[in-house]
């Protein structure tokens, strides 16, 4: 599971901390996101598609009101056994005083177990490895 970096990476005015206690930040100024420091999601909402998930990203410059539908590409592989792929919806943005301007997009896990998520945003990409439990 990905875990804080050390250094820790903190984005530049005016991102403050995560929003949520018990997460970090990671990324770099290029394309960064917040992630649970305990390295998994737990108990998350299920469909028919599976545990959902909104997944926030932010990089530096990004305003949500010049690029409300970001040029944002994430993709999921299951990693500890062989899954369906994600299911991703299509990138929008968020705005709220405590976040600033972000890249938003859903995502349903067909399945529970470790998988590796990928967004790519102009020149920068960025993975991460994570636990979907019940």
């Amino acid at each position: 599971m990905t875990v804080p970096q050390n250094p820790q990476f903190t984005p530049t005015s005016p991102y403050s901390n995560p929003g949520f206690e018990g997460q970090f930040w990671y990324g770099s100024h290029s394309l960064w996101t917040a992630l649970p420091k305990d390295g998994a999601w737990f108990g998350l909402p299920h469909n028919p598609e599976g545990y959902t998930q909104k997944l926030f990203w932010w990089r530096e410059g990004y305003f949500w009101n010049k690029e409300p539908e970001p040029d944002l590409t994430v993709t999921g592989e299951r990693l500890d056994a062989s899954a369906p792929p994600l299911i991703v919806s299509k990138a929008t943005n968020a705005y709220a005083d405590d976040i600033s301007s972000a890249m938003l997009v859903g995502v349903d896990f067909p399945t529970l177990g470790c998988w590796r998520i990928t967004g790519k945003y102009a020149d920068a990409e960025l993975s991460f490895v994570i636990w979907v439990a019940p």
